[in-house]
Order: C-alpha cells, then sequence, then structure tokens
C-alpha cells in the first residue's frame, strides 16, 4: 500500500474566498511560507457577493494596488437609493467618507479574487492549489496539525503549524473541529436568477422594497443578477404555485421586467440562497483559526458579508504574521483574532436581524404605500445619509495593513 503523498508549510489556508485570499496574500506579503487550498476549478461562480466598499478600497490603497485594481470593468455607486412603496429614497450618501474612494464598486467576485491571486503569486513563499477539497483535519495530542484532501492526483495531506479555516458556511474545519455553532433565526431565503439587460432600463442601486418584500438586481453588464426575498422555507410552495405566481411576485416590485420575465422559463434557471445568521462561540484551537463565513455567515442585507471577511483577515495578518515568520503561534495568540473581530461581527449580525423583523420578510403587509417616518427622515435630513454610509461602507472598527512586507 502506497503512502499518502504530505506537504508542510508554515501556514494552511483553506477555502481561496475573499477571507482566504486576503489571508494568503498577507501572510505570503510578509515572508510566511502558506498554501491556498480551494476545493473548485477556478473562482468563476454566481450568485456571490459582489460589493467592494470603500474600505477594502482603502486597503487595497495602502497595498498600493488599488490603481490598477479600479482599471478592471466595474460599476462606482456613490449614493445608495431605494424604491420604497414605489417612492425613490435615499439612504447612503459615501461622499463624506474619509476613504480615498468615495464608492461601492460592483464586480463579480470571481474578478476579485482573481486580481488577489495573481499578485499572490508574485511571492515566493506563495503557493495555490486549485481542485483540492478538504475532506478532515488531521490531530496530533488533540492539536490540529494538517489536513487530508482530495486532488486531481489523489488523496493527499497537508501539514501546517496553523490551518485557517476560511471555507465559509459550510466549513469542514469548524465541523471536524467540533467548533458549537450558534444559530440566529432568520425569516427570510432568496431566490437568485438572471434576467436580460436593456438599454433603458432604470438603474439600480439597492432595489425595489414593497411592504416587506425586496427585490434586487445586480448590474452584469448585458444581464441583471437578480435577487428574490422570499419567506423562510417557502420555495416548495412555491413551485406548487408554478412560475406564473413567481412571474407575477417579481413584476409587482419591478414593472419593467415584464416584457422578459418569460425567460425564467424553469425552474433549473432559479437557485436558492439559504440564509443565515450565525456565529462560533470559539474560533479557534490548538492549530487551527476559523475566519469568515466559516466563523459567522451572515446575511446578504447590506452587502457587508465580503466586507466583514476581509476585515478578519486584515486583523489575522496583523496579529500574526511576525510571530508566524518565526515560528508557530500560540492558543493565546489565535484568540486575539477572535477577541478583535467579535465585537463587529456581533454589531452587524444585530442590525442585520434588526433589518429582517422590520423591514425586509419577505411577506406581503396589507399597509398603505406611505413611507415609514424613519425612511422619511433621510428625505427630510440629508446629513443623516451619512450613517449608513459608514455602516455599510466602512463598518465598526474597520482594520489596516499593519502586517509587515518582506524585504
Amino acid at each position: 500500500m502506497n503512502a499518502v503523498p504530505e506537504t508542510r508549510s508554515r501556514c494552511l489556508i483553506v477555502g481561496g474566498g475573499p477571507a482566504g485570499m486576503m489571508t494568503g496574500f498577507l501572510l505570503a506579503r510578509a515572508g510566511v511560507d502558506v498554501v491556498v487550498l480551494e476545493k473548485h476549478v477556478d473562482f468563476n461562480r454566481d450568485f456571490r457577493g459582489d460589493t467592494i466598499h470603500p474600505s477594502t478600497l482603502e486597503l487595497l490603497h495602502e497595498l498600493g494596488l488599488l490603481e490598477e485594481f479600479l482599471q478592471l470593468p466595474h460599476e462606482e455607486v456613490r449614493e445608495i437609493r431605494g424604491i420604497f412603496n414605489g417612492h425613490p429614497v435615499p439612504i447612503a450618501d459615501f461622499s463624506r467618507l474619509p476613504t480615498h474612494c468615495k464608492v461601492i464598486a460592483f464586480m463579480p467576485q470571481w474578478d476579485f479574487l482573481d486580481f488577489l491571486s495573481r499578485h499572490a503569486m508574485k511571492f515566493p513563499s506563495f503557493t495555490l492549489h486549485m481542485q483540492h477539497e478538504v475532506i478532515d483535519l488531521l490531530f496530533e495530542n488533540d492539536q490540529v496539525e494538517g489536513v487530508r484532501a482530495k486532488t486531481p492526483e489523489g488523496e493527499r495531506r497537508f501539514l501546517a503549524d496553523l490551518v485557517i479555516g476560511a471555507d465559509g458556511r459550510h466549513a469542514i474545519t469548524h465541523t471536524k473541529a467540533g467548533f458549537q455553532l450558534r444559530e440566529f433565526g432568520v425569516p427570510i431565503d432568496v431566490l437568485w436568477m438572471r434576467i436580460s439587460k436593456r438599454e433603458n432600463d432604470p438603474p439600480q442601486s439597492l432595489g425595489f422594497f414593497r411592504h416587506g418584500q425586496l427585490l434586487v438586481l445586480l448590474d452584469r453588464g448585458d444581464y441583471f443578477q437578480v435577487g428574490f426575498v422570499i419567506p423562510k422555507d417557502s420555495l416548495e410552495g412555491l413551485k406548487q404555485s408554478g412560475l406564473t405566481a413567481l412571474h407575477q411576485g417579481i413584476v409587482a416590485l419591478g414593472p419593467f421586467l415584464k416584457d422578459r420575465i418569460a425567460e425564467l422559463d424553469d425552474w433549473n434557471k432559479i437557485k436558492l440562497l439559504t440564509v443565515q445568521i450565525n456565529r462560533l462561540r470559539k474560533w479557534c484551537r490548538e492549530g487551527l483559526l476559523c475566519i469568515g463565513d466559516s466563523a459567522h455567515a451572515m446575511s446578504p442585507a447590506g452587502g457587508v458579508g465580503i466586507n466583514l471577511a476581509l476585515q478578519d483577515a486584515v486583523a489575522t495578518a496583523n496579529l500574526l504574521a511576525a510571530k508566524l515568520r518565526k515560528g508557530p503561534v500560540s492558543l493565546a495568540d489565535l484568540e486575539l483574532v477572535q477577541k478583535r473581530r467579535e465585537w463587529p461581527t456581533r454589531l452587524i449580525q444585530a442590525m442585520q436581524a434588526f433589518i429582517h423583523r422590520n423591514v425586509v420578510t419577505g411577506h406581503e403587509s396589507k399597509s398603505g404605500d406611505s413611507l415609514p417616518i424613519f425612511l422619511r427622515l433621510f428625505e427630510w435630513f440629508p446629513a443623516l445619509r451619512s450613517l449608513p454610509a459608514r455602516f455599510i461602507g466602512i463598518g465598526p472598527r474597520p482594520e489596516h495593513i499593519h502586517s509587515p512586507a518582506a524585504e
């Protein structure tokens, strides 16, 4: 029987999403020997977050990459507006943010990840393996010492002084580590689909709200990526009602889509995103740290999940890079990451839960078409728009690049 091949590195990152790729980039930049394992063949997958927030653009500025990044195709939004019960309402104005870029950039996530991975590969200590699916953790004396992965060449073992779990909300890392997950009930799910775009379509920046229902359209150039909020666990009931009922629900929120809604002629063209808000009670144990969605799954509300994941990555590098370059890190070192990032996570999740309870529920209300008083305040007092702009665009406790750069 042939032995399973194995390799060793200082740090092994499971998952090549925003948290994993940014952490890998920053650690390699600091001279840490780091390996990233991504289970897919490439980054090109639909229905991922597209928002690059002002705080992320600020990080790219601090890394000297902003000018090159902005050469990639993207859309810029300087103000977020929503259509509430037929009334256009400005919600967030980014013009006063203390950042170099006072916009949200909309870019397909695969382009962002390609950009990060391309620059990470310039560092000799960085290795990225695609089509490497982690299937188990490896332990020695109750300490995580690596992972077992399926690869195109067969099963392999990857050993490391530190494993970072950045493998998303269905993480094999936090599951195999036995971490406890605290779930917060969310009353909605989201249906994702594509609908073609026309030249005279109105600009989309946030979405269409009506009596607790929400339709979001993300501009992909020649088509919209559409998110339609439904009540939790209601998909099977919708299917029994038929596609026509779904068409009517979408068109009721976005009437201009009526001339092309028939493009959705098969349920196979519609994907379900099960919305979750949860977080781990403990993010780490000896040899393992979980960050991003692996540590805390976020709702799509505000599009802040990618921003929070990237902030985790920066904090991880700030706190651990210099120590990792010299040798292994302790459990106490890993706990500092959770201590740093748990408070902003709790605050954002509480705000998302409030939005779901009071604004977006997926259920149609019988109330009139008037605007709630808190939305009218944004119309009457424009200065108030800077508050949601800061919360969405920067977030609580924003991180900055303090990790070292190897000479």
